[in-house]
């Protein structure tokens, strides 16, 4: 058969709504099937499996990494199973897809990497952000520098959270907060525009839990700097503008999924629709299944180094806000 023919088979653990979304674009996706999923609750996995005619529901995480009949894993558990639920599908032989944040710190990452270099396994952060087609035609440009250096990066994500302290959002224990869990895409368009900055500051606001509710962010560069936010009390407009020499782009909100981009310069505007037909899950998972039959073992756009590079950055915003897990 032909490799590129060849139909990866998916399970999920972890069934909350970023695995209902992930399910939907998987469906839309050639030559990729979702074969078993699984939840704590046998109830939860019954009806996730007949919404979208699953033959496989488990009611334990390992029961899915030994189905046999599974190429690849999606993870998307609370941020603090990361590292222990990747492990358990890499010890077992499945590719690994995990779910932003990788893991709560640069150690756990670490141990992550590890282990899938010792199974000789393929493991890969779903930033789902870096495969979408108008954010990838944004950084072309940056690197290109078909309007100047960039100056300047603001890039903001907030929302209201509902008010529940028992939430995953408010939890602290599972890494909950604004930051890891959406400050973490102006931190990856920094890092993936600008670089590792020189310096940062930050200063965030809390939740009675200690998990932070806000979170604002400058990171200076030699010749730039980045102004970010994150947050869980208010509806932010979450757009990214980027400051050029010889001109401005911006992409329109939300920045971190299909969007549209909107370049100004000389006083003109001009948007540029990129037509998305999916959710924006489906890049990610084709980038995936091709390197799962290419036999690679690592991402060349969402690599090790940017996974780790990442979740420094995020470890070094968190020591500035005494935010520990």
């Amino acid at each position: 058969m032909n490799k590129s023919m060849r139909i990866v088979k998916w399970g999920i653990i972890g069934l909350g709504k970023i695995a209902d979304k992930f399910a939907q674009d998987l469906n839309t996706v050639e030559n990729a099937k979702l074969v078993a999923v699984a939840s704590r609750s046998q109830q939860k996995a019954n009806d996730f499996a007949e919404k979208y005619q699953v033959e496989n529901a488990y009611n334990s995480y390992e029961d899915l990494a030994k189905d046999f009949n599974i190429d690849a894993v999606y993870i998307a558990t609370p941020h603090s199973f990361h590292k222990d639920h990747s492990i358990l599908c890499l010890q077992n032989k499945k590719a690994v897809l995990c779910e932003k944040p990788f893991a709560m710190d640069l150690q756990e990452v670490s141990i992550m990497i590890a282990a899938a270099k010792a199974n000789n396994v393929l493991l890969m952060e779903a930033l789902w952000t870096c495969f979408l087609p108008h954010y990838k035609y944004v950084l072309d440009i940056v690197e290109s520098k078909k309007y100047g250096d960039l100056i300047e990066l603001q890039a903001d994500f907030g929302f209201k959270a509902e008010y529940n302290l028992q939430s995953r959002l408010m939890k602290k224990e599972v890494g909950g907060g604004s930051l890891l869990d959406i400050g973490i895409y102006p931190i990856f368009t920094a890092l993936s525009a600008l670089g590792i900055p020189n310096s940062i500051a930050a200063k965030a606001t809390f939740f009675e839990t200690g998990a932070d509710s806000s979170c604002s962010m400058t990171f200076e560069y030699d010749n730039a700097k980045a102004f970010l936010k994150s947050t869980l009390l208010e509806e932010t407009k979450t757009v990214a503008i980027f400051t050029f020499e010889e001109g401005e782009i911006k992409i329109n909100g939300r920045f971190h999924e299909p969007s549209t981009v909107t370049i100004i310069k000389n006083q003109t505007e001009k948007t540029i629709n990129f037509n998305y037909k999916t959710i924006g899950y489906s890049y990610e998972i084709e980038h995936f299944n091709q390197l799962l039959r290419d036999d690679k073992t690592e991402s060349n756009i969402m690599t090790f180094e940017l996974s780790k590079n990442l979740i420094k950055t995020l470890d070094k915003v968190r020591k500035q806000i005494g935010l520990e897990y």
